[in-house]
């Protein structure tokens, strides 16, 4: 009854009540044989007590079929249980055994629903545990995948412009590039800590805008032309908007570097059937991806779209590639709002990539 006691009253004793516990079955057991062989005799008060007893080991089976490990549970469970259901026979004598056994079964349910009781809430337990871990790994790859989205433009920006300075051009207006570059990124690792501290979305754009100052950025970077054409009609909710701007850094990112002699650009994004459509087309010969790879890239983005009721595909054509999306207007109710942090509010103007 104190190894009860103490199981139920102090949490850290509970993955270590096997040890206790199986001394106590032990016991038990030994006192009901003493009984039985006429060793020791009933003592006045001796039938509450044991039943006291018997409550007492059929928590502890609960308890350690709970909160112990598994091996050890398997171990001083029964034993305790079979002590609970034994205990009768130390004030009752049986007409025949198998009149004892019944008894013995009889009183051993409650062991056995302690028991099931403990296995139930440990199935919790291992299931919120799960969950809790799944939750974790799946924050981590969204975390990953945004990162890679969103900060690899700007990476892959600053090498341009360094690349560009040092063989023509102004180094200094290179330099300067660079700088607004990581100025943009460092916002972006602002934005990912305030996600991070206040579970908050990492969207950098609330509207389509920002893909039109992507777009000049990326064409100041190096030697393509963007022909960029919005339908000024097209209005999209943040949520769509957030999504498209992820989309047009991409194919821009991938075009930078698997396509670095591409000349031409050409980016299109209107409206149909209740659907943004995004179409980007360039004219560079793209070579095989790089064996480093800092992200998942477009096949991820294709899962997030399609999970968003859209659909993304990128394919090669004749001496270029293509990308086209399609995204889905309407304006999901569960879209967290925008994030307060000030170095977020501030980049609003000028998302970073």
């Amino acid at each position: 009854m104190a190894v009860a006691v103490a199981g139920l009253s102090r949490r850290r004793l509970r993955a270590r009540l096997s040890t206790p516990v199986l001394l106590a079955a032990g016991v038990s057991v030994a006192v009901t044989l003493a009984h039985l062989t006429g060793v020791a005799t009933p003592a006045p008060g001796a039938d509450v007590l044991g039943m006291g007893e018997s409550v007492a080991l059929m928590v502890l089976v609960g308890l350690v079929t709970r909160y112990a490990p598994s091996r050890q549970a398997m171990v001083s469970a029964p034993a305790a249980g079979l002590a609970a259901a034994v205990w009768l026979l130390r004030v009752f004598a049986p007409a025949s055994p198998l009149e004892g056994l019944g008894v013995c079964a009889f009183w051993g349910t409650g062991a056995l629903l302690a028991a099931a009781v403990g296995g139930y809430l440990r199935l919790l337990d291992v299931r919120q545990e799960r969950a809790v871990a799944d939750t974790r790994m799946a924050l981590r790859l969204q975390l990953a995948r945004d990162l890679h989205d969103y900060l690899a433009h700007d990476i892959s920006e600053m090498v341009a412009h360094a690349q560009a300075g040092g063989v023509a051009g102004d180094p200094r207006q290179a330099l300067e590039r660079v700088e607004a570059a990581g100025q943009r990124a460092l916002s972006m690792l602002d934005r990912t800590l305030d996600m991070l501290h206040h579970d908050r979305p990492l969207a950098p754009g609330s509207d389509l805008g920002g893909i039109r100052e992507a777009a000049e950025r990326f064409a100041a970077a190096g030697p393509a032309r963007v022909d960029l054409r919005i339908d000024p009609a097209v209005t999209a909710p943040p949520e769509t908007a957030a999504l498209a701007y992820r989309i047009v850094i991409e194919g821009l990112t991938n075009i930078r570097r698997h396509a670095p002699r591409a000349g031409h650009v050409r980016l299109g994004l209107g409206a149909s059937s209740g659907m943004l459509e995004i179409t980007m087309t360039n004219d560079g010969v793209v070579r095989a991806p790089s064996a480093r790879r800092g992200g998942t890239g477009l096949a991820a983005l294709t899962s997030l779209v399609q999970a968003r009721g859209g659909e993304l595909v990128a394919r090669a054509v004749p001496e270029g590639w293509s990308l086209t999306a399609r995204l889905p207007l309407a304006q999901s109710p569960a879209w967290p709002p925008a994030s307060s942090s000030p170095t977020t509010r501030k980049a609003s103007a000028a998302p970073s990539a």
